[in-house]
């Protein structure tokens, strides 16, 4: 978020090419789940933002199953430009513009969870009790 406008983009393939979603992607093999969430809002959007904490999590077994990890993020700095191969359209919405755009499903409830937010989620714990380990742990 920026003030009170949402980051979005719009794909430009499939699946929802079309709609508005708020920019993700899949993790790369040794990148770290936070570092592959700054990556790709910068890959799709030019913004900068830092991980502040997961809010969110869907489960969705199907035939290829999918994990969806929702984070809070801190908006750092840059203007919404999209990427032009996966998105064609970035930009920071009210909720009132969002009524007139073809917003996916579950970003409107990725959107609900971020505003109605009831507690801080889980964030990164910088001393884990397992030292030495090369994994990235968040706790609440």
């Amino acid at each position: 978020m920026k003030g009170d406008r949402i980051l979005l983009v719009r794909r430009a393939q499939e699946p929802g090419k079309g709609y508005w979603t708020n920019p993700g992607g899949y993790i790369e093999q040794l990148e770290s789940i936070d570092q592959t969430v700054i990556r790709e809002v910068l890959e799709e959007s030019g913004v900068h933002a830092s991980v502040k904490s997961i809010v969110a999590v869907r489960d969705q077994p199907r035939s290829v199953h999918n994990v969806y990890i929702a984070f809070d993020m801190e908006y750092i700095g840059g203007e919404p430009i999209p990427d032009g191969v996966e998105v064609d359209q970035a930009g920071f919405f009210t909720l009132e513009e969002m009524k007139q755009m073809k917003v996916a499903e579950f970003t409107q409830w990725l959107i609900d969870v971020a505003l109605k937010q009831r507690a801080e989620g889980l964030t990164a714990d910088d001393n884990p009790v397992v030292p030495g380990n090369a994994s990235v742990f968040f706790r609440a």
